[in-house]
């Protein structure tokens, strides 16, 4: 089966390279003619945290001019704000939301300097078992501060629902949309898998419904019920009617393979996925590197 008109550009999840260097990563993907990349902010993949950030921004924003891949901000590292625990505080957190606040508002502002449109995040889990009415008044006072920032950087926030965290389903996003008065810097951050993991309709379906909110979308396979991350062909995912329902609503940000817990073979997975994908029709550009 071979598609026609896809307009997105293909991606790949920097989680999915993490014993690379970021530079090597990019020209890695470079390479193979990834367009775009969902650059997760972490330890080994420009750490927030560490000195000299604006250069170090600049930096990566001249390689992805030079090589012509388009970036959306990921905001998922598991140990970046707690040695600890992973993904661990969230905007839920009794002791430390406002590290991940800050952490959230500095990727907007990464996000700003690298010319990505927006950042992708979540809600985190309700691990301190809150009553449901104050954790979601803490979610959504916490986004109405990020909506300000997002407002003054001109970066939109993509949410992505998560099995498992508090807003966990697309019908619990829109909830939470509805309840911020449906801003117009809040979008949908749709990772396809996780609707086979919550029951949801098939990603294609959601995909066309969701055609005017949709800002960046991660593909992989998974398997009915189970979130764990796998190469194409491995899980449920019906990839043909997926790519054919991006090309047919004409959808044209980032869509990225997200293979995190696959970086011991990131470089044949990119490889693999790329064959995959290409056969359907999605388009490669073989682009200039050093």
């Amino acid at each position: 089966m071979r598609l026609v008109a896809v307009r997105f550009r293909i991606g790949y999840c920097t989680s999915g390279l993490q014993g690379h260097r970021l530079d090597d990563a990019l020209r890695l993907l470079a390479d193979l003619g990834y367009r775009g990349i969902f650059l997760t902010l972490d330890v080994h993949h420009l750490d927030p945290m560490a000195p000299d950030l604006p250069a170090r921004v600049a930096h990566v924003r001249g390689l992805l001019e030079e090589f012509g891949i388009t970036p959306v901000v990921e905001t998922g590292a598991r140990f970046l704000l707690d040695r600890r625990r992973k993904h661990w505080p969230t905007l839920l957190s009794r002791d430390g939301a406002d590290r991940r606040e800050r952490f959230l508002v500095t990727a907007l502002e990464i996000a700003r300097d690298l010319g990505a449109t927006c950042i992708s995040t979540w809600s985190g889990a309700n691990a301190d078992a809150l009553p449901a009415d104050e954790a979601h008044r803490r979610l959504t006072e916490g986004f109405e501060r990020l909506l300000a920032h997002a407002e003054r950087t001109g970066v939109d926030i993509a949410f992505e629902p998560e099995p498992g965290m508090l807003v966990e389903t697309v019908a619990d996003f829109h909830r939470l949309r509805e309840d911020l008065g449906r801003p117009e810097r809040l979008k949908l951050s749709l990772d396809c898998g996780h609707l086979l993991v919550t029951g949801e309709d098939a990603p294609h379906v959601v995909v066309r419904r969701e055609r005017e909110l949709l800002a960046c979308v991660a593909i992989e396979d998974m398997r009915r019920g189970v979130h764990e991350h796998l190469p194409f062909g491995e899980g449920d995912l019906d990839l043909p009617a997926l790519i054919s329902a991006l090309s047919e609503i004409a959808y044209e940000g980032v869509v990225a393979v997200e293979l995190g817990r696959h970086s011991h073979e990131g470089p044949a997975q990119a490889k693999r996925s790329k064959a995959v994908l290409a056969a359907l029709g999605v388009p490669f550009g073989k682009l200039r590197t050093p």
